[in-house]
């Protein structure tokens, strides 16, 4: 047996059925063993986009995806995605070739060194410079990509080595279920809880990564406390529950904030520093209970006062069991802010009749076409913020954004990846127009592979999340405009369907008759980003705070 004929046997035995990649000459031995396999190549047209389908996979499974590429050019294009998953959470394993490494056989002609490069961008990486410690390595990448906090690992395979034979078997794959919290841990908490006058849930990323959503529905239901999410945490409970007071889309000024500074205690589940503050902390201001798998990585705008580590969902049930109801606790402020919410960020503008469509429309829109259980796969720009604050989610992992690493270019092929997990589930990529030219050219790779798959571009010829941020620091707008093609002839070229909205009302009447239809259609929607001001820059210009 080959040494790549092992490799592709370990990675059968973790449960592997895809991987997403570009080989290249380096790997035409693992090629021919994964020929023989009955795991799937889904071949891509770009490496980065790989990695973003196989993170994908990783973080709507668990489990980990396995992305493929060559050496030099086509390694060094895994960097971007496997940042991506390294901030996001995403467990992954990144494949590359290399030349033989026992005897030259070009030179250096497209040699990098992309164990050293993958370094500060995994969890782990290693060069395979010996077949028999294959399974060995297998088996550690994927302890390590699946433990808490999930991420990035990365195996060289050198053409030589690749070629060698080898007699050994794969690991026995072994599972660990992580520990609840101490007692005491758990008794301290519930006892700042009830202390508290107006205690306040945040739900963050780790909570849509693992099996805690049950459990914070539960405590929320037992206990009335009202939660918000951080953008990565969406949707982990039911966004239309009566105590969610949205999603903090930013950092600070919008409705939910005046409930955040209103907490005397906020109950911070799953937080990453990674992801971008949904709050603020400072010296004198609320205390914070941090409860996640890992302890909190501090800085100046998180520090919390108390810390619960361990099992999140394990460890939400316990604190419910500790806690009940208090006479102390006053939410009456909470549910003022929930009216504002309600009224100004799923209500207002939602009708609006104007066009070209204002965000506030367009959300509206996608979330009367698209099913609860339906996924919104978002690329970064303007839009990102719309969607995180006015989309209301009503299931976990529907709503996949990247509020860590925040790459232009991941919404296609993160949508792709997410209907390979959930064929049976409608799946809409929610792209800017700049975006989405950084990785289109996978349209072809969901035309090939028979996908049912809706893409929105949103058009507004510029890199408008930029625009903002220009005029918000009081600059001109300057170097952010660009051409598009004809994105409707582009769907075409691609064998895939396209239109373009035209008229108020058309993008729920399009999206209905292409989830019925089946096949990838591409909707273009000219955005009218006017509403970025008036709604984002007054906001943070002038506090909105029910008084």
């Amino acid at each position: 047996m080959k040494t790549s004929d092992l490799l592709v046997r370990c990675l059968e035995n973790e449960g592997v059925e895809y991987i997403f990649g570009i080989p290249g000459e380096e790997n035409l031995d693992f090629l021919e063993s994964l020929r023989h396999s009955d795991i799937e190549l889904v071949l891509t047209r770009h490496e980065q986009a790989a990695g973003f389908m196989a993170a994908t996979l990783g973080r709507l499974t668990g489990k980990v995806g396995v992305c493929l590429s060559t050496l030099g050019p086509g390694a060094t294009n895994f960097v971007t995605s496997a940042a991506y998953a390294l901030l996001g959470g995403m467990p992954v394993l990144f494949i590359t070739g290399q030349k033989p490494i026992r005897a030259s056989k070009q030179g250096r002609f497209q040699i990098v060194d992309i164990v050293h490069m993958m370094e500060p961008v995994t969890q782990f990486t290693r060069q395979i410079v010996d077949g028999n410690n294959v399974p060995s390595l297998v088996r550690e990448c994927f302890r390590v990509a699946t433990d808490e906090k999930p991420g990035p690992v990365h195996l060289e395979l050198p053409e030589d080595v690749a070629a060698d034979e080898v007699d050994r078997e794969p690991f026995a794959v072994t599972e660990v279920s992580p520990p609840g919290a101490n007692t005491s841990a758990i008794k301290e908490a519930a006892a700042l809880i009830h202390a508290a006058e107006r205690p306040l849930l945040l739900i963050a990323s780790a909570c849509n990564r693992n099996d805690s959503a049950p459990a914070l529905r539960d405590f929320v239901d037992r206990t009335g406390i009202y939660f918000f999410s951080t953008q990565m945490g969406k949707g982990a409970v039911d966004e239309r529950h009566p105590r969610c007071l949205g999603t903090a889309a930013l950092s600070d000024g919008d409705y939910l904030h005046c409930a955040i500074e209103r907490a005397d205690l906020i109950i911070n589940v799953g937080h990453d520093v990674s992801e971008k503050p949904p709050f603020i902390m400072h010296k004198g201001g609320q205390t914070v209970i941090h409860l996640s798998y890992f302890p909190a990585e501090m800085d100046d705008v998180y520090f919390p006062q108390h810390e619960v580590i361990g099992c999140t969902a394990a460890n939400m049930r316990m604190l419910a069991d500790s806690i009940e109801p208090s006479e102390t606790w006053n939410f009456d402020y909470f549910e003022r802010v929930r009216g504002e919410v309600e009224a100004h960020v799923f209500t207002e503008k939602a009708d609006s009749e104007t066009f070209p469509n204002v965000p506030q429309r367009i959300v509206a829109d996608l979330r009367n076409a698209v099913p609860s259980d339906g996924i919104l796969s978002l690329d970064n720009g303007m839009y990102k913020i719309w969607f995180a604050r006015n989309y209301q989610a009503h299931e976990p992992n529907t709503v996949l954004l990247d509020n860590a690493l925040a790459s232009m270019g991941a919404g296609l092929p993160a949508a792709i990846g997410a209907k390979i997990v959930h064929p049976d589930r409608k799946v809409v990529a929610v792209c800017g127009d700049g975006g989405f030219m950084m990785n289109s050219q996978e349209m072809e790779t969901a035309v090939r592979l028979g996908l049912d798959l809706v893409v929105i571009v949103l058009r507004d010829d510029g890199y408008g999340m930029i625009k903002w941020k220009q005029t918000g620091g009081g600059f001109p707008t300057y170097g952010l405009d660009f051409g598009n093609p004809d994105f409707v002839d582009y769907a075409r070229s691609y064998g895939a369907h396209g239109v373009r909205i035209e008229r108020t009302g058309q993008l729920v009447e399009e999206l209905e008759n292409a989830f019925t239809e089946g096949g990838v259609h591409l909707i273009e929607v000219p955005v009218d980003y006017s509403e970025n001001e008036t709604v984002f820059l007054e906001a943070l210009k002038q506090k909105t705070c029910i008084l």
